[in-house]
């Protein structure tokens, strides 16, 4: 290793590692958790005309006491600190472990406490818990991962394409607290370059420098021979090592490890293949589905009104898409764009010949003729305009979440393979793309998404893509 490599090693950027940090989400987590309880009894006090109800300082000392055995049940699920862990597997893991808990609370109520804390209470302290407590969690972490001072500092061998991929993913999905702090590389040319701002420091020799500077190697040499990757492996001085194995292209959550008899498997789930789950995605459909349509009744009244006020013609918008195994289904949208819209496109693609490149590219222009004044921008941006398609849900024709049925125009631009791929699930009201880059994505984005999506399927998932959809509509972040 040259002295020039070694010199590096020492200016490399740190990850502060506050001793308070963890402490910090902790506090949050108690915080949001007696808020859920002092909510779940004004609720519960504000019932009292409907079920008469005593509560007591004593009983809600109790239950103040019992709420916080939950960040004990956090730590057992590993949200604490939570490195590696990603947003569909801590909403799991709260998940389960609020659920436990609170069975655990309502039986010592029945077992040991004479039925003398309030079952609505624990019910409804349940329910804010599982909302405020990942609602406040969420953007301290996120806040303290990018001051550097929460997260674990992370070497990684290997600066070919991998290696870059891991670097690239790592820095997008910073809320996995793992923090990629330098590259080593056999190859003397890349000594000194960055990948993604993260420094190539010298070569794969020199990793033994970083065993008090980082607490994770992660090895991503998929070309590696298994006896040189056994012996590198067998020779770093880390806790823990992560080896990116060369399984492009097949699914990367809910994978298990097997151990066959001294041979390691990786046992795959697909989800959407077992009987259950699809019973389970479809339930969970119709019981957001059927109160959403009910509320969401007078506010499509009234954009009918508007609608017709502005434009003569009708108030949905039907066009046939592509739905699963290939069948076409006719998507309700409300009417957004005028009538002759056809016409208006291809005058603008004439007179602007700039935007052909765009539209090619995303199907969307921001600056689109086509778009109805006032109520159709407003509907489009708040994504107001699909909620017609609540009927399609209700009638069987789509799912909550899934890929988008586009067009068909939009949707012969993608390879066959993606095609079939896509056929295989129900098409979405919303999906991974669109609460990740929304109009943005174009058409590589929308491909990956929604393969990772079909792939990596599990209800955790559908529940952490609709309320980022919630999230994603308020904020009208990328809506044109």
């Amino acid at each position: 290793m040259s002295a020039a490599a070694a010199e590096q090693i020492l200016v490399l950027p740190e990850v502060k590692q506050r001793s308070w940090a963890t402490a910090a989400i902790v506090l949050i987590d108690v915080v949001a958790l007696e808020l859920a309880l002092f909510l779940g009894c004004i609720v519960r006090y504000y019932l009292h005309s409907i079920f008469p109800i005593s509560l007591s300082r004593a009983q809600y000392q109790g239950l103040a006491l019992g709420v916080l055995t939950l960040p004990l049940a956090y730590y057992w699920m590993g949200l604490y600190p939570g490195y590696g862990m990603g947003a569909v597997q801590r909403i799991r893991g709260r998940v389960y472990a609020t659920f436990s808990i609170f069975v655990v609370l309502l039986t010592w109520n029945y077992a040991f406490q004479d039925h003398q804390w309030s079952r609505g209470v624990l019910l409804l302290t349940m329910f804010f818990a599982l909302i405020l407590a990942p609602a406040l969690e969420s953007p301290l972490r996120k806040t303290l991962i990018a001051h550097g001072i929460l997260g674990v500092p992370m070497v990684v061998l290997g600066g070919g394409s991998t290696g870059a991929m891991v670097v690239k993913t790592l820095k997008k999905e910073s809320d996995l607290g793992l923090v990629p702090v330098g590259i080593l590389d056999d190859n003397p040319a890349k000594w000194g370059t960055e990948i993604h701002g993260v420094p190539v420091v010298g070569p794969l020799s020199a990793a033994e420098a970083f065993a008090g500077r980082a607490k994770i190697a992660l090895v991503a040499l998929p070309g590696i021979s298994r006896a040189h990757l056994s012996e590198l492996v067998q020779g770093l001085s880390f806790a823990n090592i992560i080896i990116v194995p060369d399984l492009f292209g097949i699914q990367s959550l809910w994978i298990t490890s097997r151990d066959l008899g001294g041979v390691l498997g990786l046992e795959v789930k697909k989800n959407l293949l077992v009987t259950g789950n699809r019973f389970l995605k479809r339930l969970l459909d119709y019981a957001i589905s059927i109160p959403a349509f009910i509320v969401s009744l007078p506010l499509l009244l009234a954009a009918a009104v508007w609608i017709k006020r502005v434009s003569p013609g009708p108030v949905l918008f039907r066009q046939e898409r592509e739905g699963p195994d290939g069948k076409r289904i006719s998507m309700l949208k409300l009417r957004t764009m005028h009538c002759d819209s056809d016409r208006l496109l291809v005058e603008y693609l004439d007179s602007h010949p700039e935007e052909k490149i765009n539209w090619l590219r995303f199907f969307k222009l921001k600056k689109d003729p086509r778009i109805l004044p006032a109520i159709g921008v407003f509907l489009r941006r708040y994504s107001l305009d699909e909620l017609p398609q609540l009927w399609n849900v209700l009638r069987g024709d789509m799912s909550l979440v899934g890929p988008r049925p586009f067009p068909y125009y939009h949707l012969n631009q993608f390879p066959a393979s993606f095609r079939y791929l896509r056929a295989s699930v129900m098409p979405g009201i919303t999906g991974l793309w669109q609460v990740t880059a929304r109009s943005d994505g174009d058409l590589t984005v929308q491909e990956v998404e929604d393969t990772y999506y079909i792939r990596n399927w599990s209800p955790w998932l559908d529940i952490y893509i609709l309320l980022r959809t919630v999230q994603t509509v308020i904020s009208a972040k990328g809506a044109y």
